[in-house]
């Protein structure tokens, strides 16, 4: 992480592509893709399959670094190579910043919450994404109903996370994804943001982290953060949201820009031709740039 990286992320136009889908997601998304589970016998020919449709969406004429600032990489994407170089060396030549999900999934659900699972490795898979040029890393929890408890549990948990990351030179996407069908999700929403404003206040000036946010219920409630002189960049999820609708949503909160993982290939297909493939990604890389940056 250097200081000219960090300006660009704070302030050129753009989004985040998040394709971070990991071992419990990945089934899912190659399905989506048109890869059936019947395709792959074991996890790793899974990944191999998984990594073929990454490697053709990096590669695409269509994904630029004037409108894609930064990706996020799943650990087993960071140890692979695309065309000779590892994964993030590539992003870096196209001008694209790395980041890496370093989560290892989430426990069961406890006052309403998931919280992230135990971390034990932390210290070395940021040892080792430091040696593949990691920029950032990304962690989410999920609150799926107004607790509190476990809402306020929830951000010390992404925080505590956060300081060892800052601490490894690198920049933390905290995520504490608020469920888009949660039944009072506005509620939820107003306390997770007076949680955030509390840890956001022990931070040092130059402890640089990033929020990636559902798409909340009342536009432009988070915007406010982005006026902390140690937050790079508000981001959001998709979180479920069709690709129209989180456009929408995106271009009501002024200070947010997106990273979008299901939104951004769930038109995308295997049987696609290259030329077919790479209009199709190219109209959703546009759609999603023009609600980053072009705001209502």
């Amino acid at each position: 992480m250097t200081k000219e990286q960090v300006q660009r992320m704070a302030n050129d136009p753009g989004f985040i592509a998040a394709l971070d889908q990991s071992g419990g997601s990945t089934p899912k998304a190659l399905a989506n893709y048109g890869v059936s589970e019947d395709t792959y016998q074991t996890e790793e020919e899974m990944f191999d399959k998984v990594h073929e449709m990454r490697t053709r969406i990096i590669t695409s004429p269509a994904f630029t670094s004037d409108k894609i600032i930064g990706a996020i990489l799943f650990e087993n994407t960071m140890d692979r190579e695309i065309e000779g170089e590892y994964t993030a060396d590539y992003l870096l030549n196209k001008g694209i910043l790395p980041f890496l999900k370093i989560d290892n999934g989430l426990e069961d659900v406890r006052n309403g919450v998931q919280l992230m699972k135990p971390m034990p490795e932390l210290a070395d898979l940021l040892k080792r994404a430091n040696e593949r040029n990691i920029f950032g890393t990304k962690e989410r929890s999920n609150i799926l109903e107004l607790n509190e408890e476990g809402i306020k549990a929830v951000v010390e948990q992404q925080f505590d996370v956060a300081r060892q990351v800052v601490a490894a030179g690198l920049v933390p996407i905290i995520e504490p994804e608020v469920n888009i069908d949660a039944q009072d999700k506005e509620a939820i929403e107003e306390v997770l943001l007076r949680e955030l404003k509390a840890q956001l206040d022990t931070l040092g000036e130059e402890d640089y982290v990033m929020l990636k946010l559902t798409l909340p219920t009342k536009a432009g409630l988070y915007d406010k953060l982005a006026s902390y002189p140690n937050v790079v960049r508000i981001v959001a999820l998709s979180g479920g949201y069709p690709l129209d609708l989180a456009n929408q949503k995106l271009k009501e909160n002024k200070e947010v820009i997106a990273s979008f993982s299901r939104a951004l290939s769930e038109d995308l297909r295997v049987s696609q031709s290259d030329e077919e493939f790479n209009e199709t990604l190219g109209q959703v890389i546009a759609s999603i740039y023009d609600a980053s940056v072009n705001k209502a």
